[in-house]
């Protein structure tokens, strides 16, 4: 009896790959919507529209699950993306730098993610509440410099990332891909990832093994800033125009790619390959239901429930791998 129970845990275990809950989902998307819908989901102009569409909450996902890993998260992603896309609008209105409102739309990015990291970190606040409380901050902080109106952007030049291809692939491919490939490295190749997954595992322990508890928490959520930040570029980049009320709700996107792509929400696992996995799934979600010409209010409704169905299928993974150790 004991045997059969081993292999039967033996058999399970695929389900311990955090990219399980990312690759799994997306298989049968693919092949359920190419089976119902081959004549406009198989173009490939409909493939390549997904996956520019995906490279926003792709981008962010990757930040978030810096923040998820090490036990907390990030909900002002949505109201930093408006911001840093103000102020990259602002740049280019009125200098035509390039390079001097990417620097400073980075650096507001960053800003806000040591704000977050550094209050979390020393003075206790829950990341949660932090996150929050700067979330409805920097919307206000968006809606306060432009006054609610749109800021446009005409610069061509500024507009090629957004809109233009390479070898028939949108430009926003390659760069959540790049983005993803470096997160990768930092969390699997670095003793900064390490840390990381160290805090979201066991605090204690990690701060008893001398890991310093408080930069790399600040680290974590630095890296969300930033990966915002770049998101937010790609952002006005495609669109043309830095609103105050652009990335409404996109946290929300975010955290469901980050958790479909295996992510733990209790922390202490994930990947960033996983979370732009994720995030083409929540993009192939959303393409399908268009392409099936369902109702645009049904999709909360589905993405709401995919969260719910990811975290599950992570509780159940954790406690496979309870039973096995014990």
């Amino acid at each position: 009896m004991a045997t059969e129970k081993n292999t039967l845990r033996q058999r399970l275990s695929f389900t311990n790959d955090p990219w399980f809950s990312a690759v799994v989902p997306l298989i049968v998307l693919f092949a359920a919507m190419s089976i119902i819908k081959p004549d406009t989901f198989l173009t490939s102009s409909n493939i390549m529209n997904v996956l520019r569409q995906s490279s926003t909450y792709a981008i962010m996902a990757v930040g978030m699950s810096f923040a998820i890993i090490t036990g907390g998260i990030d909900l002002s992603q949505g109201s930093v993306l408006a911001v840093v896309a103000i102020v990259v609008g602002i740049v280019i209105r009125d200098t035509e730098s390039i390079f001097l409102a990417v620097a400073a739309g980075i650096a507001v990015g960053a800003a806000v993610g040591v704000l977050n990291g550094a209050v979390v970190a020393f003075l206790g606040v829950p990341a949660f509440i932090m996150t929050l409380g700067t979330m409805r901050a920097m919307r206000g902080v968006a809606l306060l410099i432009t006054n609610g109106t749109p800021i446009d952007i005409k610069m061509r030049a500024f507009r090629v990332v957004g809109v233009e291809s390479l070898f028939g692939i949108p430009i926003p491919v390659y760069l959540f891909v790049a983005v993803a490939l470096a997160a990768q490295f930092i969390l699997s190749q670095t003793a900064t990832g390490r840390y990381i997954f160290a805090l979201g595992s066991n605090e204690e322990a990690a701060k008893i093994s001398g890991v310093r508890i408080s930069a790399n928490r600040i680290k974590a959520y630095l890296i969300s800033g930033v990966c915002v930040a770049i998101a937010a570029i790609l952002y006005i980049s495609r669109l043309g125009s830095a609103q105050p009320i652009a990335g409404e709700s996109y946290e929300l996107e975010s955290v469901a790619a980050a958790v479909i792509g295996g992510t733990s929400i209790v922390g202490g696992e994930g990947s960033a390959i996983g979370s732009i996995i994720g995030a083409v799934v929540v993009a192939l979600i959303r393409n399908g239901m268009v392409l099936l010409q369902i109702s645009t209010y049904w999709q909360s409704i589905v993405i709401g429930m995919v969260i719910v169905v990811s975290v599950s299928i992570d509780i159940l993974r954790k406690r496979i791998e309870a039973s096995r150790v014990s």
